[in-house]
């Protein structure tokens, strides 16, 4: 069965609806990958994030502003004198989990010349894993040869409910 053909749209509606574009406007930029990474290793206080990324305080807090806007990270005061704050991981950060996993398979299997630096592992066995994309409903694995992606006008109540979140 051919897929649909898609409908056409504008360059501008394309980059408006892409859902790439509207992630990498809040994930987009290095540093926000990489607070995120340390939020799964367990890190949630603004120090231990300035000495395990070697990051300029003025970045990270812009970043981790950046974050907690966009509902990745919520900020929690643990300090009232002085007043100290921690990070932690929402359930749309989470939700990153998957796509973090995905770079560090991708950066292992194209960049890490040197040996895996990082793998994923299960807890109880400590086998090595090595993830791949499947279909939730079917449980097989999207290929470029079985799957495409393909574009679509945004229904018209999709958009306005987009414009009132």
């Amino acid at each position: 069965m051919n897929p649909t053909p898609p409908t056409p749209i504008s360059p501008e509606q394309r980059m408006k609806y892409c859902p790439i574009v509207r992630s990498l406007e809040r994930v987009g930029e290095r540093w926000s990958i990489l607070i995120l990474r340390d939020a799964f290793y367990g890190i949630t206080r603004f120090d231990d994030f300035v000495n395990s990324l070697q990051i300029a305080p003025n970045m990270l807090t812009r970043r981790l502003n950046s974050l907690v806007e966009d509902g990745l990270l919520e900020k929690r005061q643990y300090s009232e004198r002085p007043p100290r704050y921690e990070y932690c991981l929402t359930p749309l950060g989470r939700d990153f989990r998957p796509v973090l996993l995905s770079l560090v398979t991708w950066g292992n299997r194209h960049f890490a010349t040197e040996g895996k630096s990082v793998v994923l592992q299960e807890k109880e066995t400590g086998r090595q894993i090595d993830p791949v994309l499947v279909d939730r409903s079917s449980g097989e694995p999207i290929t470029e040869t079985t799957h495409v992606l393909v574009q679509r006008r945004p229904a018209a109540r999709t958009a306005g409910a987009a414009k009132a979140s």
